[in-house]
């Protein structure tokens, strides 16, 4: 686990380094209940505070830290392209001095729960958030404490995501949502730190908690399975999409099962040793499309409604965006944030790029809108 963290550690010392001057990163702190609890912001270049934008609440896992999600479950891209705010609090220390989230019934002192409350009152006092789009995500432990959000803060968040989090038997139990809340979990068969079958009296299997999901939400018994195409051979994972739909309120239950899959966030920028992460789908954009769904509508929405896309062809990327739309430039962003080409004009070549994951941004006179691709 240390040598975990230290790589963590010294890639994101690079990577702040990196980082595009465009975009705002705030560090601050809040005092609740007598402790100072920090936490990073991430707010987007085209932010301006003109329209309400929704709220990304990002967790990290067990013994990391909010710097470190920040860059490995990252969100920054969506962020860039559909106008919403990031950020990455902190859990406190535990009796061994390692950082964690409250998530468990009689799990410690700390009230995490009011505290995650209070962070979002205290950032809309700031920023222009839509309050009816404030969602949660995490890491294993903030996975965990994502669930508990839905459990007990349901007034508050509008959808949960975890990625290799659970549910503990204690919370299941006394789970009693205000509403329905739609979910989604990310979880690899391999897990062996929140093992996939769960541990009796311990953690809850990634089935069961599905399962309560599904019948808490009122949605079909029957799910819609979907192969997500094998898109890295080598990554010794393959990952199917379970679609649990027509929930109360619309809402619906998604899990992503990967098979072969470790204790891991897909796509993540670094691969943890010893731990299959799989690079088929990207997590954090594939958390991003859950959250926004409807009846959100940013700038990517409003392109796509003029057939925005993008062809990739002998190395030349060609962007068009219907008939009466003009595309004004292109800018080729890496899964650092960085840009890496800008053209003001609709085709690039992408031939001298190293292979893996990028986003193109093009940019209209409506604004931005992202589409990611595989060199």
């Amino acid at each position: 686990m240390k040598k975990i963290h230290t790589l963590l550690t010294l890639f994101i010392c690079f990577a702040f380094s990196l980082q595009s001057e465009a975009q705002t990163t705030i560090y601050d702190t809040l005092v609740i209940d007598g402790l100072s609890r920090n936490y990073i912001l991430y707010e987007p270049a085209i932010y301006d505070g003109s329209v309400a934008v929704p709220l990304v609440i990002n967790l990290h896992g067990y013994g990391s830290n909010s710097s470190q999600q920040l860059f490995y479950g990252d969100f920054r891209p969506s962020a860039d392209a559909d106008n919403f705010i990031v950020v990455c609090p902190n859990g406190t220390l535990d009796g061994n001095g390692v950082r964690y989230w409250n998530a468990f019934v009689n799990g410690g002192a700390t009230d995490d729960v009011s505290f995650v409350s209070q962070l979002i009152d205290s950032i809309s006092l700031i920023y222009n958030i839509d309050q009816s789009q404030v969602f949660a995500t995490g890491m294993s432990n903030g996975g965990f404490m994502s669930y508990k959000l839905a459990c007990e803060l349901t007034n508050k968040i509008a959808k949960i995501a975890s990625v290799t989090g659970t549910m503990n038997p204690g919370l299941s139990a006394t789970c009693s949502p205000s509403s329905s809340i739609p979910v989604m979990e990310i979880h690899g068969t391999s897990d062996q730190t929140v093992p996939y079958n769960g541990i009796p009296n311990v953690m809850e299997p990634i089935a069961d908690v599905v399962a309560y999901w599904v019948n808490h939400n009122n949605c079909d018994l029957t799910p819609t399975i979907t192969a997500v195409p094998d898109n890295d051979p080598n990554d010794n994972s393959t990952a199917e999409r379970i679609v649990y739909a027509n929930g109360d309120d619309n809402s619906e239950v998604i899990h992503y099962k990967i098979t072969g899959g470790g204790h891991t966030w897909p796509d993540a920028i670094i691969d943890i040793p010893g731990s299959n992460t799989n690079h088929d789908f990207n997590a954090s954009a594939a958390i991003w499309e859950f959250f926004k769904g409807e009846p959100f509508v940013g700038i990517k929405d409003r392109l796509e409604e003029q057939d925005l896309s993008i062809q990739i062809q002998n190395e030349i990327l060609t962007a068009s965006a219907g008939e009466n739309e003009k595309i004004e430039s292109l800018r080729i962003v890496n899964t650092l944030g960085q840009e890496v080409l800008t053209v003001a004009e609709a085709q690039v070549s992408i031939h001298n790029l190293n292979k893996g994951l990028y986003y193109v941004l093009v940019e209209t006179p409506k604004g931005f809108v992202s589409k990611a691709f595989m060199k």
